[in-house]
């Protein structure tokens, strides 16, 4: 499995990179609109995480930012009917963070924006991925804070069993440890609740 790819960037598409690494092989690599808006110009440093799809006449490479999004990747290419066109499509329209709010929150109108997504295959992917995405790390957006631990964890647990999305609940208790005004655990998910309330 080739996990990244790293060197210099050659040349770039809306949806595909060609990278000379520093062996002197270069790779082409195809990847979401996420990584698109935020490469460097020709020339520049570049490390993707990589995922290799192997087909009996193709091995194609696809590139992500974090480990998290190659990882939701793969959730969505195991679910039924979605193959690695679909989820970089899926990706692409929505980015990880909402793509995971949209799967946990049951939000078909948003899935079905994305080409290619009907009713169907949006009802598959809430019901083969829901109970899943949690072990993904709910796909955090660059720079997010790092997952909070202890009563934070406990905190986020309690916030997605109410039914809000990991990454709002993650935000939010992150936002009331940083303020520092919690009690105890039970404090600081009626805060943490008040702020998500707020937005």
């Amino acid at each position: 499995m080739i996990a990244r790819v790293a060197g210099t960037l050659l040349a770039s598409e809306i949806d595909r990179v060609e990278i000379m690494t520093a062996g002197g092989v270069a790779y082409a690599v195809n990847i979401p609109l996420s990584v698109a808006e935020s490469l460097p110009r020709p020339g520049g440093a570049i490390e993707l995480h990589t995922a290799l799809v192997v087909r009996e006449d193709s091995w194609t490479l696809y590139g992500f930012a974090t480990a998290d999004e190659r990882n939701l990747f793969h959730r969505l290419m195991g679910t039924t009917g979605v193959g690695p066109a679909l989820a970089m499509n899926l990706l692409s329209a929505l980015g990880g963070d909402r793509l995971v709010r949209a799967v946990q929150a049951h939000d078909l109108a948003t899935l079905t924006r994305v080409p290619r997504v009907g009713k169907k295959l949006a009802e598959r992917l809430v019901l083969e991925l829901r109970d899943k995405l949690g072990a993904v790390g709910e796909l955090p957006a660059a720079g997010r804070a790092a997952a909070p631990a202890g009563p934070g964890a406990d905190a986020v647990r309690a916030l997605v069993a109410l039914g809000y999305g990991a990454a709002d609940a993650e935000k939010a208790v992150s936002a009331t440890l940083e303020a520092g005004d919690a009690a105890d655990t039970a404090d600081l998910i009626r805060k943490a609740l008040a702020r998500i309330g707020k937005r």
